[in-house]
C-alpha cells in the first residue's frame, strides 16, 4: 500500500479508506465489510439443504458448519471485507434464442477464469490490509471458499440477494464476481442494504425450467447454470427443451432484470469473449486436445469435455438445423458414453423416426446402459409417433 495513502496516526476508518482506494486500483469495484454474523441467512441455507435443493453438489453440505459459523474457516473472525468485480463486457438479450448453431455461454466465461485473475488482485489486496492492520490474521477467497458470500456481501452494503439469489447493487446491476478477505480484528462495518426488487417478478417469468420455486428461493436440481456445469452425469429428460441453446450456464434471470438496465461494461480484457466459444457444430467436433487448446484457462474447463459436448448435443437437438446431423452422428462412435447417449437424443430431435435406422447401423454392438436406455426412449417415442422429431421428413 502507498504509505502517502494513510495519514499520521492513521485511524482505523483512516485505514479502511485507503484500503477502499487500493481495491479501486486493483479493479475491485465494489467494497464493504460485514461484520462476521450471518443473521437469519443461517437457517434459510440450512432448510435449503435439507430440501435437496443442493443436488449433487456435494461440498456445499460438507461445508455447512463452515458455511453457517466463519469462525470455524478463520479462529476469531470478526471482520470480513466484501468485494465486487464488474464482468460485463458486452450487451446481452434474449435474441440468441433465435441463432441456431450459436450457443449461448453465460458471460463470465467468455474467456480466462476469474478465480485465477481475482485471486492474485485479492493477495495483493490482503497484503495492503496486513500492512495497514500488521497485526491482523486473514483468509482470502474468490467464490470458492466455505463462507456464504451473498449474505455477506449484503451486509457489507455491496447489494441485495434478489428473487434470482443473484446480489443486486442499486444502481449498477448484477454482473459482477464476488470475493473476500476474512479478518480476525474488528473494522468499521458498512451500512447494510436494502432489497429493492419490490413486486416485480420478472427473474421467476423468465426461467426456462422454473427453477426459481419461490421469491428468493433457487432450486439447483432445476437450474440451467447447475445442470450445465455441475451435474456431472445425464441431463434430465424433461429438462432438455427447455435449455434450448445454453451450453454453459444461463444469464436469463439477469437479462431480464430492470436494475441491468444500469449496468456499465469494464474495460477489463480478460472477461472479453475469446474467439471459437460458441460455434455448436465446431465445439461437438472437438477432441480432447481440442478441447484443452480451445478452453485453457477458460472456467469450461470445468466441465470437461465430456459435460461440455453433453450439452452441445442437447443445444443441436434444440437447434432445428439439420446441418448438425454428421457431427452428431459421428458423435455416436465417441469413447465418452455421455456424449454418445446425447448424441442419440439430438438426432432423434433433428431426424425424427429416420434416426432408428442410424442407430442400427452405427451402435449395433453398444453395451453402456446409458447409450441403450436413449436409444429405446427414442424407439418408445416413434412407435407412439412416427412423425415426431423436427425432421421427420429429411
Amino acid at each position: 500500500m502507498d504509505n502517502n495513502l494513510i495519514p499520521k496516526n492513521p485511524s482505523a476508518v483512516d485505514k479502511v479508506k485507503a484500503l477502499q482506494i487500493r481495491a479501486r486500483e486493483l479493479g475491485f469495484s465494489g467494497f464493504g465489510i460485514s461484520p462476521a454474523t450471518l443473521g437469519d441467512a443461517g437457517p434459510r441455507f440450512r432448510k435449503w439443504l435439507a430440501e435437496g435443493m443442493a443436488g449433487e453438489m456435494g461440498y456445499i453440505e460438507r461445508g455447512e458448519g463452515k458455511r453457517l459459523d466463519p469462525n470455524l474457516v478463520l479462529p476469531g473472525v470478526q471482520s470480513i471485507v466484501c468485494l465486487s468485480t464488474n464482468y460485463l463486457t458486452a450487451d446481452k438479450d434474449m435474441s440468441f434464442v433465435d441463432e441456431k448453431n450459436t450457443g449461448d455461454v453465460s458471460l463470465y466465461a467468455l474467456n480466462e477464469d476469474y478465480h485465477d485473475l481475482l485471486g492474485a488482485r485479492l493477495k495483493l489486496l490482503e497484503d495492503a490490509l496486513k500492512q495497514a492492520f500488521p497485526e491482523c490474521s486473514t483468509r482470502r477467497y474468490v467464490d470458492t471458499g466455505p463462507v456464504l458470500e451473498k449474505p455477506l456481501a449484503q451486509n457489507a452494503g455491496l447489494g441485495w440477494i434478489g428473487k434470482h439469489t443473484n446480489l443486486i447493487t442499486e444502481g449498477v446491476g448484477s454482473w459482477f464476481f464476488l470475493s473476500e478477505i476474512l479478518v480476525d480484528i474488528p473494522l468499521p462495518y458498512s451500512t447494510p442494504a436494502t432489497d429493492h426488487c419490490g413486486t416485480c417478478t420478472a427473474c421467476i417469468d423468465v426461467c426456462p425450467t422454473r427453477a426459481i420455486v419461490a421469491p428468493y428461493v433457487l432450486d439447483s436440481r432445476k437450474c440451467i447454470s447447475y445442470l450445465t456445469i455441475e451435474l456431472k452425469g445425464p441431463i434430465p429428460i424433461e429438462f432438455r427443451k427447455a435449455i434450448g441453446s445454453h451450453i454453459y450456464g444461463c444469464d436469463d434471470c439477469q437479462i431480464v432484470c430492470p436494475w441491468n438496465s444500469f449496468a456499465h461494461k469494464t474495460e477489463e480484457p480478460a472477461f472479453v469473449e475469446r474467439e471459437g466459444t460458441r460455434n455448436l457444430i465446431e465445439l461437438m467436433g472437438l477432441d480432447d486436445e481440442g478441447f484443452r487448446n480451445r478452453f485453457r484457462n477458460s472456467p469450461v474447463k470445468r466441465t470437461k469435455r465430456r459435460g461440455l459436448l453433453r450439452n452441445v448435443a442437447i443445444a443441436l437437438g434444440n437447434s432445428g438445423n439439420a446441418e448438425a446431423i454428421p457431427v452428431l452422428t459421428s458423435s455416436l462412435e465417441d469413447a465418452e458414453a455421455l456424449i454418445r447417449a446425447h448424441a442419440v437424443w439430438a438426432l432423434a430431435e433433428l431426424m425424427g423416426m429416420r434416426s432408428l435406422a442410424v442407430f442400427d447401423l452405427k451402435l449395433k454392438a453398444e453395451q453402456d446402459d446409458m447409450v441403450l436406455a436413449e436409444i429405446g426412449l427414442a424407439k418408445i417415442k416413434f412407435s407412439r409417433s412416427p412423425e415426431s422429431g423436427l425432421h421427420s421428413d429429411l
